[in-house]
C-alpha cells in the first residue's frame, strides 16, 4: 500500500472518529443528557482546535500528505467527497457551536429550575 493511501485511510478514520464524537454532543445536549462524555467529547473538539489553531488552520495530517500529492483537490488526502472535503471545517464547527449554544441553554435553564 502507497503511503498517501495509507495516510487517506488513516485521516478517513479520524474523520469519521470525530464524527461521532460531534454528533454524540449533538445528540446528548438535545436530549438533555449532559453527562461526562458530553465533557469529554467538548475536551475532544477544544484539542481538534488547539491542533487547527497551531498548524494554521491546517490538519497536520494534510502537511504529511502533501509531501506525497501535489494534487489542489480538497480531497487529495482523505475519502470524502471534494464538496464535503472543502466545507468540513465549516459544517462541523456550526454543528458543534450549534451544541455549545444548547447546551449553555440546557445549563442554564437546569440552574434556574433548581
Amino acid at each position: 500500500m502507497n503511503a498517501l493511501r495509507t495516510i487517506k485511510i488513516i485521516h478517513t478514520l479520524i474523520w469519521i472518529f470525530f464524527n461521532g464524537v460531534i454528533f454524540y454532543l449533538l445528540y446528548a445536549v438535545i436530549v438533555n443528557q449532559i453527562d461526562r462524555w458530553v465533557w469529554i467529547c467538548l475536551g475532544l473538539i477544544a484539542l481538534e482546535g488547539l491542533v487547527l489553531v497551531v498548524f494554521k488552520n491546517v490538519c497536520p495530517i494534510t502537511v504529511i500528505a502533501r509531501k506525497y500529492s501535489q494534487s489542489a483537490q480538497d480531497n487529495f488526502d482523505i475519502y470524502l467527497p471534494n464538496w464535503l472535503a472543502k466545507y468540513n471545517k465549516l459544517i462541523y464547527s456550526i454543528l458543534v457551536l450549534i451544541a455549545i449554544v444548547i447546551l449553555i441553554c440546557r445549563l442554564f435553564v437546569q440552574d434556574r429550575l433548581s
